[in-house]
């Protein structure tokens, strides 16, 4: 559900923990875990806040002005983990602050200049369906006039091609990757 100043200040009420420190100390213990499942669950968590357009400003918001939260650099760097689990919260986390990229082009700039669209192409090859599936979500939202030269390389786009001819395999698979073609690849002929 989408969040709006009066029902954020509802549900943490006046003692209530402030959006911006929370965020904080998630990053924090993200930073500071060695626990691999834990570091899971704190990056799950902070892609669920990624999906909700009154966080965009929080997830990338100076803190002190010196102290950042980074917490979509925080998603990239998860990309390249070995752990299959913190690629597909951290790819999720990305399509998730994606989605509203041509209202939000800020999180899209972050992610594109932080070299973040050849991190998710390589995660069309996962073996985890979610992460494939987050990786064309997040390709389809950051695909625009300035990212179409490096999304729309041929290969990338014959990955894709196979993805929807695969329906029988996987229906979300092909779906995504017909909505994929539909948009960006009939569009930009």
């Amino acid at each position: 559900m989408f969040t709006n100043n009066q029902r954020q200040e509802e549900r943490t009420g006046r003692s209530g923990t402030p959006r911006l420190q929370y965020l904080q100390e998630l990053v924090s213990q993200f930073q500071n875990s060695t626990d691999e499942e834990r570091k899971e669950k704190i990056v799950a968590n902070l892609a669920n806040f990624a999906y909700d357009p009154y966080n965009y400003t929080f997830l990338r918001q100076c803190i002190c002005n010196f102290l950042q939260l980074n917490v979509l650099e925080l998603f990239l760097d998860c990309i390249t983990e070995p752990n299959e689990k913190l690629v597909e919260f951290g790819v999720g986390g990305i399509c998730n602050a994606s989605v509203g990229q041509s209202s939000y082009p800020a999180n899209a700039a972050i992610i594109t200049k932080s070299g973040g669209i050849p991190l998710i192409i390589e995660c069309l090859s996962s073996p985890v369906r979610n992460t494939v599936n987050h990786a064309l979500g997040a390709l389809y939202y950051l695909c625009s006039m300035s990212t179409k030269e490096e999304i729309l390389k041929p290969e990338v786009v014959d990955v894709i091609r196979r993805y929807a001819a695969a329906e029988s395999v996987n229906v979300s698979f092909s779906n995504l990757a017909k909505a994929f073609l539909d948009k960006q690849v009939t569009e930009n002929k």
